[in-house]
């Protein structure tokens, strides 16, 4: 038996895994899907002090709590900054770490340093009323939607599970600064369906461990595990 555990990114809350871990779980596996601060049933918690450093701690205490071990590590987007501190952090309790078309950054970067158009949003966040409150992206023309969904049904049960952003966690920087966390074992999976202006770093052939890079696509939007759970699954459990 493995241990998934699955980290949602910005805007969004657990509630998306919603259709991928009673996938996991079916498979005989241990899959859990929390919900950072600031989220979902914790938007209650949302402040201008919630950052990339809550997350993060959100994270190593769920694994550390629960005595986790061999975690399969999945960071959706955003959340490729929060498993890369996390595994910084507690490298023994991670096996794998999965970039689901997630940001992929270098020790001391900042979402801005690896994805530089949310510089705008900071940047306009901050000369807002709030000064640090970023509502959720608005919805694009089909085959783009709201965060790659187009289907009305599950765009409406998207909107439910969104929160505003803080802008905290789009500056502060990864720690990726402990060398044990080199030996972790990676696997990218990129969503084909893109929108003009958010381009993706390219993966480097040979992983931090020395291995060649393993890369898989899912041809669909940016929340795969809304619009193909099943398919999303099926490649999670090649790492199990």
């Amino acid at each position: 038996m493995s241990t998934y555990l699955l980290v949602h990114g910005a805007w969004h809350s657990g509630e998306c895994w919603e259709r991928v871990t009673p996938l996991l779980s079916a498979a005989g596996h241990r899959a859990l899907g929390p919900t950072l601060t600031g989220y979902g049933d914790k938007a209650h918690l949302l402040g201008p002090e919630v950052g990339l450093h809550t997350h993060v701690q959100d994270i190593a205490d769920l694994i550390t709590g629960e005595d986790l071990t061999d975690v399969i590590l999945v960071g959706h987007s955003y959340a490729g900054l929060v498993i890369s501190s996390v595994a910084n952090r507690i490298p023994d309790r991670i096996a794998h770490l999965v970039y689901l078309d997630a940001m992929v950054p270098e020790d001391g970067e900042s979402a801005a340093d690896v994805q530089p158009a949310t510089q705008d949003l900071i940047d306009r966040t901050l000369a807002s009323g709030t000064g640090w409150r970023i509502p959720p992206l608005r919805e694009l023309p089909p085959p783009y939607g709201l965060f790659g969904v187009t289907d009305p049904a599950d765009v409406a049960w998207l909107r439910t599970m969104l929160s505003d952003q803080p802008v905290r966690c789009l500056q502060e920087r990864v720690r990726m600064d402990n060398p044990a966390m080199r030996a972790i074992a990676r696997t990218h999976i990129h969503c084909t369906v893109k929108p003009a202006g958010f381009p993706r770093r390219s993966v480097p052939a040979t992983q931090p461990n020395g291995t060649p890079a393993q890369v898989w696509e899912l041809p669909t939007g940016h929340d795969c595990m809304i619009t193909m759970p099943a398919e999303l699954a099926d490649l999670l459990l090649k790492l199990g």
